[in-house]
Formats: C-alpha cells, sequence, structure tokens
C-alpha cells in the first residue's frame, strides 16, 4: 500500500504584499499623471529662480521619493513650489548658487529640529490672510519676472524695477517669443474646455504638458531662433560650498526657507486632507496628515536636495490635488513619480533640449497669475482681513517674503487690538426707562467713555443695560459693578441683557439681600435663568431678581414661597416672590435670538430654506434636558436630523409598542433624506435607564413602562455572559447604571440593523453605525469601539481627535 504525500499548502501571503499588489496600478497610473506635471513646473521654476535647470529636477525627484516616504501625508506630493521662487532667487543673485544649496541644507536640519520639538501645528497660527497675502505677493513678483521673458527681455532684479522696465519691453516685444508665449498660455488656459468626445480623450493628458508640447512643436517645425532649455552634463553639475556672507544674512536666509516653506507645506497638507474628504468614502482615505512627520519629511527632503544641487523642497498644492484626483491610494505614487523624474533627467535630456525658455517662462508667469485667488480674497474680505491681505502683498512685492511677512504680521496684531478698543456706547432714553448700550469688547481702554454714559442715568429711575459682545475685562466689570450697586441703593431699578449678562451680574445681590449669582452656566449665557431656577427649586433667594427686572415680572411671574423665620418671631411664614420660569422667560429667550442670533444665521437658514434638509448623519439620542446635542457635536442648522426618546430606545421592527415614530424617523431618514451615518449616543446618570435597574414585575403599566419595555434587551445582555462587556477608556464602569447606559448603547445599534432599510444601506457600504457616550459630569464625550472581549469608549480630546 502506497501513500502519496498531502500537496503542500500555498504560502499565505502578507496582507502587507497582498496590499501593495492591490493599490500598485491605482498608484502607478496617478504617479504617471503627476509626472507629466511636475517635469514642465521643475524646469519653469527653476528658470524663474536663475538657478540650474537640472536643479530643479533634482528637487522634484527628491521631493518625491525622500518627501513621500518619510512624510506626513501620504498622498501629498512635494518638489519646487512658486511659493519659494522669490526667496531663492534673492538668495542665488546675493550668495551664488553653491551657498543657496547649503542654506537650503540648514533650512532642512532646522525643519527637523522643529518637528522633533512638536512644533509643526503652531506655524498654522500665521492667520489665513498673511499666507495668502504672501503667496498673492510671491504670484505677483513672479508674473512680473516673467512676462519679461515671454516678451523676449531679461527679466529685473527687483518687482519695482520689473514694472519701470516693462513700458520699454513692451515697446520692443521679440515676435517669435511671444508667439511661442501665446501659444503656449492658449493651450494652458483652453485645454480643459476641449469639447466632446475626443475633448475627453485629450484632458487626460495634463494642460501643463500639453500646452508646452505644443509650443515645443510650433517653435521646432516653424524654425524659429529662440533660447532653449540647455541641460549641462551632470558630471559638470554643482554642489554646495560652505556659506561665504555675513553670519546674520544667512540666519536671516534660514530661517526665511524654514518658515517659507514648513507654512506651505504644512497649509498644503491641510488642504489635501479637506479634499480627500470631499471626494472619497470613509474606508478609501488614507490616514490623515501627521503635521509633525510631514514636517519631518520636508526637512530630510531639503536636506538631500540640497547636498544634491537641488532647489528648496516643499508640499505642492497643485501636483498634489492632480495626485488625488488621479486615484492615488498611497504614498507609493509620490514615489513612483520621483523614479519617473530621475529616469527623464537622464534619459529624455534631449527631448528637454527642445522646449524654449518662453513657453517655461508663460507656464509659470501662468502659475503665479493663479497664485492670486479670487477666492481667498472672498474668503478674507468674509472675515473682514481685506487690509491684512493687501498690506501683505505690497510688502512682499515691494520687500521680499520675510519683510511681508513680518508686516502682515504687524498690521494682523494691530487690526486685532483695534477691534478689541473698539466699543460703541450710547445711552437712550424711551419715556422713563434709560437703555445703555455697548457694542463691542469691554476692556479698560472703554472704562472712561462707560463709566460717563452711566452717570447720565439719574439715580431713581429705570436702566436697561445692553451688553452686546464676547469680552469684558476686570476693569470694565468693576466699573460696572459699582455702578450698579450705587443706583440699586438710591432707589433705581436695572435690567441687564445681552451676552456678558452672567458676568456682569458676577457678586451682584438682590435687593432683599439674596446671595451672589451662580457662575455655573458661563459662557452660555442664553442658559442665565438656570442658576436662578434652580435656586427657586432649592430654596435659595433668586440672585437676579432686581427690581423692575423681569421673566414674566409682576404677580404674573412670581409665586410665593414660605420661609420659616423670616420678618417676625421665630417660626413665622414670609411670603417671598419667587421668580419660576414660565412664557415670560420664553419671550425674552426669543427676544434675545431674534436681537443676538438672528442675523448672523438668517442667510444660511434662508439657503436651507430654498435647498431643503441635507443632514448628513441621523442623531438618535435621550430627550434628557442636559444632553444638548448641536454643542456636544458643535452642529448647527442642518448638519443633523435628530431623534430624541427617553433612553435612546430603537424598538425592534414589529415590536408591540404602539408608537412608529422612531421606526418612522429611521427610514426617512436612510432613504429620503440619504444620511451617510446614524449615531446612538447615551449618557450618564440616564433616569430611564435607572427605572430599568429598579423595575419590578408588578410594577403598573404606565405609557412609560411599557415604552421602557424596549430597554429590556439591554438589560439582559448587561446579565449574559455571551456579550462583551463596555468599559470606558479601559476602565470598567463606575456603577451598573453606567453600565446600562453603555451596554443600551450597544444594543441599540443592534436593534437598528434589524431595520431593513438601514440593512440594505449597510450591505450596499453607503452607511455607517457609530455608538457614542456622553459623560454629563465630565462634560466629556466617547466613541463606542469593538474589542475582542469588550466594547471601550475611546476619549475625544478638545481637538476632536483621539487622545
Amino acid at each position: 500500500m502506497t501513500t502519496t504525500a498531502p500537496a503542500p499548502s500555498p504560502t499565505p501571503q502578507p496582507s502587507g504584499a497582498r496590499s501593495f499588489r492591490k493599490d500598485l496600478p491605482a498608484d502607478l497610473s496617478a504617479s504617471a499623471a503627476v509626472f507629466l506635471i511636475a517635469l514642465p513646473l521643475s524646469l519653469g521654476i527653476a528658470l524663474a529662480t536663475g538657478a540650474p535647470l537640472q536643479a530643479g529636477l533634482v528637487a522634484a525627484a527628491v521631493g518625491g521619493i525622500v518627501a513621500g516616504r518619510f512624510g506626513g501625508a501620504p498622498l501629498q506630493v512635494s518638489g519646487p513650489a512658486a511659493g519659494l521662487t522669490v526667496v531663492t532667487a534673492e538668495l542665488i543673485q546675493r550668495y551664488g548658487w553653491r551657498t543657496t544649496c547649503a542654506i537650503t541644507v540648514l533650512a532642512g536640519c532646522c525643519q527637523l529640529g522643529l518637528a522633533f520639538l512638536r512644533t509643526a501645528r503652531s506655524a498654522l497660527m500665521v492667520s489665513p490672510a498673511i499666507v495668502h497675502g504672501m503667496l498673492a505677493g510671491i504670484g505677483v513678483t513672479i508674473a512680473l519676472a516673467q512676462l519679461h521673458i515671454v516678451l523676449g527681455g531679461t527679466p529685473q532684479s527687483s518687482a519695482v524695477a520689473n514694472v519701470l522696465g516693462l513700458p520699454a519691453q513692451l515697446a520692443d516685444p521679440h515676435p517669435a517669443a511671444l508667439a511661442v508665449s501665446a501659444l503656449t498660455l492658449c493651450v494652458l488656459l483652453g485645454w480643459n474646455r476641449l469639447p466632446g468626445r475626443a475633448g475627453r480623450a485629450l484632458r487626460k493628458v495634463p494642460a501643463a504638458l500639453a500646452a508646452v508640447a505644443s509650443a515645443t512643436a510650433f517653435a521646432a517645425l516653424a524654425g524659429l531662433a529662440l533660447p532653449r532649455v540647455d541641460l549641462p552634463s551632470w558630471s559638470s553639475h554643482a554642489l554646495p560650498e560652505l556659506p561665504r556672507g555675513p553670519v546674520l544674512g544667512l540666519i536671516a536666509a534660514v530661517l526665511t526657507i524654514t518658515l517659507v516653506g514648513s507654512v506651505e507645506s504644512l497649509l498644503s497638507s491641510v488642504a489635501t486632507d479637506k479634499l480627500i474628504a470631499a471626494e472619497r468614502r470613509t474606508e478609501d482615505r488614507p490616514p490623515r496628515a501627521d503635521l509633525d512627520r510631514e514636517l519631518r519629511g520636508q526637512g530630510a527632503a531639503n536636506i538631500v536636495s540640497g547636498l544634491l544641487g537641488g532647489l528648496p523642497v516643499t508640499g505642492v498644492a497643485v501636483r498634489s490635488v492632480a495626485n488625488v484626483k488621479s486615484g492615488a491610494v498611497s504614498r507609493k505614487s509620490a514615489m513612483f513619480h520621483g523614479l519617473w523624474l530621475v529616469l527623464a533627467a537622464g534619459l529624455l535630456v534631449p527631448v528637454l533640449d527642445l522646449i524654449p525658455l518662453a513657453a517655461l517662462a508663460a507656464l509659470v508667469m501662468a502659475v503665479g497669475i493663479q497664485m492670486v485667488s479670487i477666492t481667498h480674497l472672498r474668503t478674507v474680505s468674509r472675515h473682514r482681513e481685506v487690509v491684512v491681505y493687501a498690506t501683505t502683498i505690497a510688502a512682499v512685492v515691494l520687500g521680499g517674503v520675510l519683510e511681508g511677512v513680518a508686516v502682515g504680521i504687524a498690521v494682523a496684531v494691530a487690526l486685532a487690538l483695534r477691534r478689541l478698543a473698539r466699543t460703541r456706547i450710547t445711552v437712550t432714553q424711551d419715556g422713563a426707562v434709560h437703555r445703555v448700550t455697548a457694542r463691542g469688547q469691554l476692556t479698560f481702554l472703554a472704562v472712561p467713555r462707560l463709566s460717563r454714559v452711566l452717570n447720565q442715568v439719574p439715580h431713581g429711575g429705570h436702566a436697561v443695560v445692553e451688553l452686546d459682545g464676547s469680552f469684558m475685562d476686570h476693569a470694565a466689570y468693576e466699573t460696572l459693578h459699582d455702578w450698579q450697586e450705587s443706583h440699586l441703593a438710591h432707589g433705581g431699578s436695572l435690567e441687564l441683557t445681552g451676552r456678558h449678562m452672567g458676568a456682569a451680574a458676577t457678586g451682584q445681590r438682590a435687593e432683599a439681600g439674596g446671595r451672589g449669582t451662580h457662575q455655573c452656566c458661563r459662557p452660555w449665557t442664553p442658559w442665565q435663568n438656570h442658576c436662578d431656577h434652580r435656586a427657586a427649586r432649592t430654596g435659595q433667594t433668586a440672585p437676579t431678581a432686581l427690581a423692575g427686572q423681569g421673566d414674566g415680572g409682576g404677580a404674573e411671574g412670581a409665586a410665593l414661597r414660605t420661609v420659616p423665620g423670616a420678618a417676625g418671631a421665630p417660626g413665622a411664614q414670609a411670603a417671598v416672590p419667587v421668580r419660576r420660569p414660565g412664557a415670560g422667560q420664553l419671550a425674552s429667550g426669543i427676544s434675545a435670538f431674534q436681537r443676538d442670533t438672528a442675523p448672523h444665521v438668517r442667510e444660511e437658514l434662508a439657503r436651507l430654506a430654498r435647498e431643503g434638509q441635507r443632514p448628513s448623519q441621523l442623531f438618535l439620542t435621550c430627550a434628557d434636558s442636559r444632553l444638548v446635542t448641536s454643542m456636544i457635536t458643535a452642529s448647527g442648522p442642518g448638519d443633523l436630523f435628530t431623534v430624541r426618546n427617553v433612553g435612546n430606545l430603537v424598538p425592534l421592527p414589529g415590536a408591540e409598542s404602539g408608537d412608529d415614530s422612531v421606526a418612522a424617523a429611521i427610514e426617512y431618514a436612510v432613504d429620503v433624506l440619504k444620511v451617510a451615518s446614524i449615531t446612538v449616543c447615551g449618557h450618564s446618570g440616564c433616569g430611564a435607564m435607572q427605572a430599568l435597574l429598579s423595575s419590578r414585575p408588578d410594577t403598573p403599566m404606565t405609557p412609560l413602562t411599557r415604552w421602557l419595555r424596549h430597554g429590556l434587551p439591554s438589560l439582559e445582555r448587561m446579565g449574559s455572559r455571551h456579550h462583551p462587556w463596555a468599559r470606558i477608556s479601559g476602565r470598567l464602569p463606575a456603577d451598573a447604571v453606567e453600565q446600562l447606559c453603555l451596554t443600551n448603547v450597544v444594543q441599540q445599534l443592534e436593534h437598528l440593523r434589524a431595520h431593513e432599510s438601514v440593512a440594505r444601506r449597510l450591505a450596499e457600504g453607503t452607511l455607517e453605525l457609530h455608538g457614542m457616550y456622553f459623560h454629563v459630569g465630565e462634560a466629556q464625550a466617547y466613541l463606542l469601539s469593538p474589542g475582542e472581549d469588550f466594547f471601550d469608549c475611546r476619549v475625544f480630546d478638545s481637538v476632536g481627535q483621539n487622545a
């Protein structure tokens, strides 16, 4: 009897190898598209700086390979960027090319140091108006310099000189250079507008490559005598030398390259993340950019580029956008694009030598013009920072990048101080009421005006003080508080309204000698009456019950409370008015909304009224009054389709409840509104869960107990040994109520999957389910994630990232 050895089982491939093979076709395709864009742009930027043309290819290849491998933004593409063109050109003129390479190496070392100090996010503190103004100023400077080459001349050493020399250049243009440049611009601007099926096929070729190729072919066929690309032998390529020049000047140069390159790279990383989030589903997105790692990658790339005689490297938005839109899925795309550039620099030199310099100049001039973005101008206009934007542009054009940024920061600080100090304080009389209105921030600078206006209110009269701002310092508070006590002591009455009411009422005394107001509700001053209502419930005197002030003041707005031992013999009962929430409070809240909030949201609500609601998610949570969904999710009108009920319960389909409202809301949100996710949010101290734990079989049937029967599966799940436990950041829940609150969220997610519309969308991969837990006492949100033997609630920090 013979036996046959079993065939060896195939060796399982590691997941990394499978992922590599899966991603390779998409990354190769995207890298080819980015390479075709980067090749002409790299040569053009090198031409604009006055560096050897090979330096642009070196920087592009190093940016792709080194920054692509070690950077923190997987789909960002790095290389020579227009944002550093002006700085590099100035350094080459002042110190020479080889010293500029050494400055690039030192700037890379500074970037590594900043990355190890984890300061990447601090670079984002610079006002966007300054950054956009800096880039726009650089764009203007580039366009002015390249315009001379487009016309067949030679650019001058500064933007001012280029402007002054432009009339003479326009009077004596070079026809051949002008024709090549005009053709380049026409193809560049019209390429993406080609109509028809043939146009769609041609548009797959990048516009920059098509424009330069068309101009090169035209110049060659027409036999035009033009300056062309001249790539010298790599054996004569210049490498860095020890820096020569004044020490302070070299330090300023290194810091300039470091600052501009780092800010541009980090902003490009953030913009790339936003583009990915807008265009791809969650499961198709790479990890978000690690800014400190990205800064390390940029530093390493600058060191290598400088050592190899290349231009400074930064993250480039144009190439990164092309990479994302071409379907890249990993950092291999940027690295492959760098490899293609290395091959082109070695194999395509004869082809590159045919490109007219005028075509590259026209390409770079178009890039410079595009850096003056109308979108950015609209953004800074909306935020009232046009002065900062325009000043930065002018300073960059007239003085330089470092000077322009410094001037922009100074103007931004001055504008912020002006806004902080700008306060309009007025007093008007309406019958017997004197209304004092303070618009703006109340600081010590406004104290003289505030005191002068308050002293115009006569003693014994009724005053309404409206404080409309977001900040009040100690000096302004003391002034207002002292006047308030004096006014009340002379028999006057007072009503405080507006955003600062909570701050102004601090330390305030009731006429009957009550206690100072609580500050538990600051800075959410619309909840200002909460403390008064709580004081009424706990038997304290309402601290803001000033004479004449009222939310429903008078007999309609007050209730009587008896206080033992007050105003008489021991045990006597005195009637003390206690303010209770009612129609007066509602009317006051509506009035505050119309005055303070409606003007800011009216335009957005009008848009929602026209377009209809398009919420991104269904948010199912408890009806508990302490759970303010808009606050804990930082959402606004139109963002969430919210369903609230006692215990955040999701009845199973067909359950005997007599109430289909939850199922109807789920069906409407999933099938009609097409929400992308559903979140079930529980919270600490839930009364419904407490009732479930204390329920008994003989409990009388009421609407509430019938509804809570939908929570019994959660109670059973908590007692079962076959389901994972729920934890909070690795710790066990504090008590049985918290355990049930967490378990209930998990159980309701299971109930959601039983609904037909939800199950269908989950199978299609177009819907996500999330569990959330909010600890009221800690003001801390948690997100549930499944583990092997437990459900863990991960804590979220103040910026919304996993802590």
